[in-house]
């Protein structure tokens, strides 16, 4: 194909006759679902539906004042000479 572009004529048509047949079509989701309850089976655990339960509702807060947070001191490094020791 290169060559007969580089000489200027046209490229020579792919054949069509020997075309494989298309792959399969996976279902993605059929097929995962297959897997885990195939893995649920091998750990011994129920392969059914899982139950869903209500969610607790978390207590709301009285509103009041709260604690202000102050922000941390900073400590300054003390610098020592050489040879001066806390004098």
């Amino acid at each position: 194909m290169l060559e007969a572009k580089a000489e200027g004529r046209q490229p020579p048509k792919p054949s069509t006759e020997a075309e494989e047949p298309g792959g399969q079509v996976v279902d993605l989701m059929a097929a995962l679902q297959e897997s885990v309850r195939k893995a649920q089976a091998a750990r011994g655990e129920d392969a059914g539906d899982a139950e869903v339960h209500e969610m607790p509702t978390a207590k709301k807060k009285t509103v009041g004042k709260t604690a202000k947070k102050t922000p941390a001191k900073k400590t300054a490094l003390k610098k020592t000479a050489k040879g001066q020791r806390g004098a």
